[in-house]
């Protein structure tokens, strides 16, 4: 038994599966269609049960349990031996040493819960998609900027419609909880926005049955492999110990972060009453916070969105790589899936090439939302040579209007280096074998190093600086309005941070505490973690998540 003749062999295969695959997925999520989706689930179906039998084959099992006793795995590189510890590893978690009948149930439970998943995100998907808000009257729609009041128009003028169209994108949906004068406005976009896919919305997109029957599923998953709950299972391939080492680490941030979170909702509310809101909802936040910093700080960020049009920032972050790294960027060409999406290589100083992403920035129907890497194509060595690596990269970001270029806040810039520091953590690997290729085989709290490395450099004068013109004047952004964002960096700090808290403490809390033949929902655990950690309390009616 070596290595070549055994696990170099079910490594050709997984990656000719998983490259055929990639792109069905990623097709599935950027440009869903019912025929698409169609296809999607019925081979999703085919491809758990390929996966769950090949988790539960004894003679695989048994051959890398030889190999990694044998002497030959002492002769294998570092890569190869941390392939076969997390192979071993996952044939265990793959219900492999299970009984004949408990293997047969937990096959089950991974179809059902693949099914279940790609359920989930459709309905949240199909709610978003059907949303739209007509509004006829302009003077209800005082403070929202311009360039998002043309693009509510021209989303109306496409449907023949008069007036303006706003919908639960985000590049539609912020903007309004952010600048909308009108409060009533808020409340009826956040509402629409905190109840999608829950009992509010059809019933036939309500996910409240589906993440019961989820949480029931994994854990009994979870305890078919012998863990107390899901949340054992899960931290066995990561980096943290236990799940209890989970909550405790985040239970101890949140006791110091939340005095500040205190302190920022407390200047949050004087200044809401300076506005006339006496009594701060969800929905007044964002609105608030947007006002205090223009008055704390002097600036907008309204303002320095027009410092950030597209074709200068990806010049200023193809820039920054290109130092760091000894690399070329260049636009390429290659069959898209939307006009919106581009295709660039990555190639070195000799003009070899290293690697290749697809990129699809802007938000629009059908397209899944939020901001991720995803891999094409995975580098690997082979009898044929290199295979390089080939990266999706993907945002949702305000796509071009009118005659004005697509502009970024720089939030979205964040995001924007954020996601390209996965692409690079993905497309500039040097490990020859896939399964341990980029961010392969990385723990998933691990996995965020480098792209939270790249958001560093949207910090930085010296990049900054080469990576902005004003929409207009074509003027670079002044340094007195950069220093002034440095100094708003850490502005509602506190608040953002025990929003994060609460979302990490209710997922590893839901998952090591929930009792499937119990009386507590996720919709109460939320409430504990809630009263536990949060300052600001969204409305009973809120179905986050």
């Amino acid at each position: 038994m070596t290595w070549e003749n055994y696990a170099s062999k079910l490594e050709d295969i997984e990656e000719r599966l998983s490259r055929a695959w990639s792109q069905v997925g990623h097709v599935n999520a950027v440009v869903n269609s019912p025929e698409m989706r169609e296809a999607y689930n019925d081979n999703l179906s085919k491809l758990t049960d390929f996966y769950a039998d090949l988790s539960q084959d004894e003679r695989l099992y048994a051959k890398y349990r030889t190999l990694r006793n044998s002497q030959q795995f002492d002769a294998l590189t570092d890569t190869q031996k941390k392939i076969v510890e997390n192979e071993l590893r996952d044939f265990r978690l793959g219900g492999a040493e299970l009984p004949l009948q408990q293997k047969a149930r937990f096959k089950e439970i991974q179809e059902e819960l693949s099914k279940l998943s790609s359920k989930f995100e459709e309905n949240v998907l199909d709610n978003t998609n059907d949303y739209a808000l007509y509004m006829h009257d302009a003077e209800a729609l005082k403070g929202i900027p311009a360039d998002v009041l043309e693009a509510a128009a021209d989303a109306a003028k496409a449907e023949d419609k008069t007036g303006w169209k706003f919908t639960l994108h985000f590049p539609s949906y912020l903007p309004v909880l952010q600048y909308a004068d009108n409060r009533e406005l808020r409340e009826t976009l956040y509402r629409a926005y905190a109840t999608r896919a829950s009992e509010f919305s059809k019933p036939e997109w309500d996910n409240t049955p589906i993440i019961a029957q989820i949480l029931k599923l994994r854990h009994e998953a979870a305890q078919l492999l012998g863990f107390d709950n899901y949340a054992e299972l899960s931290v066995a391939t990561k980096m943290a110990d236990s799940a209890q080492h989970v909550k405790t680490f985040l239970q101890d941030l949140a006791a110091k972060a939340k005095p500040f979170a205190l302190r920022d909702k407390i200047e949050l509310e004087e200044y809401a009453a300076k506005l006339g809101i006496t009594d701060m909802q969800a929905w007044d936040v964002s609105y608030v916070s947007e006002k205090l910093r223009e008055d704390k700080y002097a600036f907008s960020d309204l303002e320095v969105k027009q410092y950030f049009p597209e074709s200068k920032v990806l010049a200023g972050l193809f820039r920054v790589v290109e130092t760091i790294f000894g690399i070329h960027v260049n636009k390429s060409s290659a069959p898209v899936w939307h006009q919106d999406a581009s295709f660039y290589d990555i190639k070195d100083h000799q003009g070899e090439l290293i690697g290749q992403f697809y990129l699809d920035l802007y938000a629009r129907n059908n397209k899944r939302g939020g901001a991720w890497m995803d891999e094409a194509i995975t580098r690997r060595k082979s009898a044929g040579g290199i295979t390089k690596p080939v990266a999706y990269l993907t945002c949702n970001f305000s796509a071009p209007v009118g005659d004005k270029p697509a502009l970024f806040t720089h939030d979205e810039v964040l995001t924007m280096f954020h996601e390209f520091g996965h692409g690079l953590h993905h497309m500039l690997t040097e490990v020859d074998d896939y399964s341990v290729s980029g961010i392969k085989g990385v723990e998933w709290d691990a996995v965020e190093l480098p792209s939270q490395f790249m958001e560093n450099f949207c910090w930085e004068w010296e990049v900054l600086r080469h990576m902005t013109a004003h929409v207009e004047t074509g003027e670079q952004l002044p340094r007195a309005l950069f220093d002034k964002m440095v100094a708003a960096k850490n502005f509602q700090a506190g608040m953002q941070t025990v929003r994060q808290i609460e979302f990490s403490l209710f997922d590893i809390r839901l998952h090591s505490e929930f009792d499937p033949h119990g009386t507590t929902t996720a919709l109460d655990l939320i409430e504990q973690v809630r009263d536990e950690v949060a300052v600001v309390r969204p409305p009973k009616w809120n179905r986050f998540p």
